[in-house]
């Protein structure tokens, strides 16, 4: 009796199993859109404020540098948000600046930095709404490009933590595993956010007439005047008048004093760079301490 128990006990979640296999309903795969993508911004677009400087908040908590620098760093950035000032010579000097403090850190301590801060600091930041957007392309078949002046390994990580496909973002010169301090191209912005898109579409084969691009500033007019849709989210003054005169969507997640305090974190060229600065500053004096 006792072995028929058992044997009716071992088979039972068998039966169990099968039973719900075959009553499973199969839902039809979305049918791959090869030819589409949507491209996205990321600070002020996809998340509020600036992703390198949430990064660097990260690096501040842990000790790496202190909150009075991370606090300089923040007017510097606001002061260049409400000028609209980004000189070349000022974005050229910053961008040497940052590049001299990250050089010998090491890419792995970056990406793992990168992936605690994510979950700690900037999960909570994502707006939903252009989260939802960024979804409805993933469930229509297409691919979602993160396009960022961020560094690429950051892009990277923020990609995957929302499931999108891969991220374009500043690529900086590494060599065995550790930053060189020297740049490959340029910062990713303006026009060569632009550049990047289109390389991508020759690589993917994608019609840009039938992607979609979104941003919050009209620093990326070049990006989003080369696809076949573009909407402006969270716009800067300059970007929302463009959006209206060219009958662009306009989607504010905004309201009311959160609008005012997103409008202050950084335009996205220098912002990245002043947040990269403040980010190397940390790591530099990590690995002196650590040396």
């Amino acid at each position: 009796m006792w072995r028929l128990m058992r044997r009716r006990h071992e088979t039972e979640p068998q039966a169990a199993g099968e039973a719900a296999a075959q009553a499973a309903v199969t839902v039809a795969p979305v049918e791959p859109d090869l030819q589409s993508a949507a491209f996205f911004d990321v600070d002020n677009t996809m998340m509020r404020g600036a992703s390198i400087y949430h990064f660097a908040r990260g690096l501040a908590t842990r000790g790496m540098f202190t909150t009075s620098d991370l606090f300089k760093f923040a007017v510097g950035q606001a002061v260049f948000r409400l000028r609209g000032n980004e000189n070349p010579e000022h974005i050229a000097v910053a961008r040497e600046t940052a590049l001299a403090f990250v050089a010998g850190a090491k890419v792995d301590d970056v990406v793992r930095l990168g992936e605690e801060i994510y979950d700690e600091v900037m999960a909570d930041r994502i707006w939903g709404g252009t989260r939802a957007l960024a979804q409805s392309h993933l469930d229509a078949g297409q691919r979602v490009w993160l396009v960022t002046a961020t560094p690429v390994e950051l892009a990277r990580v923020i990609a995957q933590r929302l499931g999108l496909t891969g991220a374009l973002g500043t690529v900086a010169e590494s060599s065995n595993g550790v930053y060189t301090g020297r740049l490959v191209g340029d910062l990713l912005h303006g026009p060569a956010k632009a550049e990047a898109v289109r390389a991508l579409a020759r690589r993917e084969g994608l019609d840009l007439t039938q992607c979609t691009a979104y941003s919050d500033s009209a620093n990326d007019l070049p990006m989003l005047s080369l696809v076949g849709q573009a909407v402006a989210i969270n716009p800067d003054s300059e970007l929302r008048e463009y959006a209206k005169k060219h009958d662009w969507p306009i989607r504010d997640f905004r309201t009311g004093r959160k609008a005012t305090l997103t409008a202050l974190p950084i335009a996205a060229g220098v912002g990245a760079v002043a947040g990269g600065v403040a980010a190397g500053i940390a790591l530099r004096r990590h690995y002196r301490t650590q040396g």
